[in-house]
Order: C-alpha cells, then sequence, then structure tokens
C-alpha cells in the first residue's frame, strides 16, 4: 500500500527471504558501491547474507558464532553490523565479541579482531582507516587501526548510539541515548567538540546521517527525527514526527531525501529536508509491524529490515 502525499514520489514494495526460520535478528546493513552489495548479518542464525543488488543473487556465509541475548524473550546474538571501506567488509559480532573483515569482491573472510566487550556499530573512517565502533556496554568507544590492528578506549558519560562520519572535517558523530545528547568528536585528537540536546526524550536518539554540503546533521528518535544545524552550534532547525519504533534512518545527500521506518505501525516516511533544516513528509509506503532501519543502494531502492519476518522488504521508485 502507497500513501502519497507528492506526485513525484511513487514506490512499490517487494521482498528477499533469508535463510533461516523467522525471526532473522537484524541490525545495521551496509551497502558496497563498488560491488553492488547490501551485506546483511543476520544475528541469530549465525549467518551472514550478501545480496547482489542488479542479479538478485543472495549468497550466504554462515557458521559465526552465536550465544544467548541478555535480555528476555530474543533471539540469539550473532553477527550485526557491517561497514565498508578500501576494498573490505568489516561485520562485528555480538556472538564472540569480533570484528572479521571480508574481501568486498571474493567475500573470502579474512582477519579477525578481537574486542573485550560486545561491538554495536561499526564505521570504517577513510581519513585515519581506523574502525570506531560503538560500545554501549561499557559507555565507550573502540578505535581500531585497520593496518596495525591497535586498540584504544574512548571514554563516554553515556551509552553511544548511532553513528556517522564528515571526513572532509574530521569528525565523527554519536549519540548519548541515555542522556538525550548528540556528540561531534575530533578524529585525530579524540576530544568532544560539541555536545547538543536533539529533544527526543527519555527514550533517547538513535541513528545518525550527514548532510556535509548543507551542514546538517539528522538526529533518529524512536518517534520520528530531528536536524542540527552544525554551522550554528547545534540548533533544532527541522522535526518530523512518526510512529513509534524508529532505530536507525537513511539519507540521500544529493536528492535531499530522508527515510524513517517506525516499527510500531509497519510504516516507512519519505520525507525531503529543505536548505534550512525542515523535514517534510512526501509520502508514506506500508512496511511491516516492526520493520526499521532502511539502507539505500546505488540505484535509489530501499531495503527495509523486517526481522519477524524473516526477509527484507524492497521499496523502489518506479
Amino acid at each position: 500500500m502507497l500513501i502519497a502525499a507528492a506526485v513525484s514520489v511513487v514506490l512499490a514494495t517487494t521482498s528477499v527471504a533469508l535463510p533461516g526460520d523467522p525471526p532473522v535478528g537484524m541490525d545495521y546493513l551496509a551497502f558496497d558501491a563498488v560491488n553492488h552489495r547490501v551485506w546483511i548479518p543476520a544475528g541469530n542464525t549465525g549467518n551472514i547474507d550478501v545480496l547482489d543488488v542488479v542479479t538478485g543473487k543472495l549468497t550466504t556465509l554462515g557458521g559465526f558464532p552465536t550465544r544467548p541475548s541478555s535480555r528476555p524473550n530474543r533471539p540469539p546474538m550473532g553477527p550485526s553490523s557491517a561497514t565498508v571501506g578500501a576494498g573490505k567488509v568489516w561485520v562485528g559480532n555480538r556472538g564472540d565479541n569480533t570484528v572479521c573483515a571480508f574481501d568486498g569482491r571474493s567475500l573470502e573472510k579474512q582477519r579477525c579482531i578481537q574486542l573485550a566487550v560486545m561491538p554495536d556499530g561499526v564505521q570504517y573512517v577513510a581519513a585515519t582507516d581506523e574502525l570506531w565502533i560503538t560500545t554501549p556496554a561499557d559507555q565507550s568507544l573502540v578505535i581500531v587501526g585497520v593496518k596495525t590492528a591497535a586498540l584504544s578506549h574512548l571514554k563516554l558519560d553515556g551509552d553511544p548510539e548511532g553513528y556517522a562520519v564528515d571526513e572532509a572535517r574530521g569528525v565523527f558523530y554519536t549519540n548519548l541515548e541515555d542522556k538525550d545528547r548528540t556528540l561531534a568528536i575530533d578524529l585525530k585528537t579524540r576530544k568532544v567538540l560539541s555536545s547538543w540536546t536533539p529533544g527526543c526524550g527519555k527514550e533517547g536518539p538513535r541513528g545518525l546521517a550527514l548532510d556535509g554540503a548543507r551542514r546538517l546533521l539528522l538526529v533518529a528518535c524512536t518517534d520520528g527525527a530531528v536536524s542540527l544545524d552544525l554551522a550554528h552550534d547545534g540548533k533544532v532547525v527541522g522535526r518530523i514526527k512518526t510512529g513509534a519504533g524508529v532505530d536507525n534512518l537513511e539519507y540521500a545527500a544529493q536528492a535531499r531525501r530522508l527515510y524513517i521506518a517506525s516499527g510500531a505501525d509497519g510504516m516507512l516516511t519519505v520525507a525531503d529536508v529543505a536548505d534550512g533544516g525542515a523535514i517534510k513528509s512526501v509520502a508514506q509506503v506500508a512496511t511491516a509491524t516492526g520493520a526499521r532501519n532502511p539502507i539505500l543502494d546505488g540505484a535509489g531502492t530501499l531495503y527495509v529490515e523486517d526481522s519477524a519476518g524473516g526477509r527484507l522488504i524492497v521499496v523502489r521508485p518506479k
């Protein structure tokens, strides 16, 4: 079902079933633009599923460690996050606290780096050739040198959640979910440059996306999103309300289009972001209850996690 608020936004949905019986736990996906693949760490199945978006072929890399969830009535934890950089794809695994490299073309598994704490989000930073890993279990960021595998910890005063990086300006962004704050951190000195309050409320901020050209930082709240003006000390300049259950969000900077999936009502909101940061809904697409964390490929097709259904919901422009 499509509920359109603008004639120019026309979308159609299909789906891709993932191996293993539902549910299939998913969190952070990644798109490899060079090899045209969506990487899908599939949690409780112990799989990493890799979807070729050109051919539609789904390849499963299996046999990765899992372990019981620390939260009741949740499926086991396993591969959960991916990031792409320098010809490799790095996948974080909550099942054994590792981050492993894979060749982006051959899919061959390469070396793994053992962490002392469970990884959450993983972001490759080209400017420093490092992995910046959010580790909310000990309220820190773990920073890994890709060539040296040297580990360092940046202690924070809250639970980091979400990430975005401005390579040109040398800044890493993350949220403190339990403090309703968004941080800007210098990539080289690793010092907190700024701390802002996005006003997400007690549930806190979640995912992040950056519009570097217009100096806007888009912050996911559990019921929508806000935009912060980085040129004016993180001032809130836009806000949109959606249904509840929002986690990560996706943004196409060139098109100035924001995608927000709310799991509580099973809706994907498509919004335009104005020059000044105002956010306006232009369409809504029905997905599924619990569906969240959309990601774009290079052709403008969107993939939305439906963990309960064990699939990706594919939203294509017509």
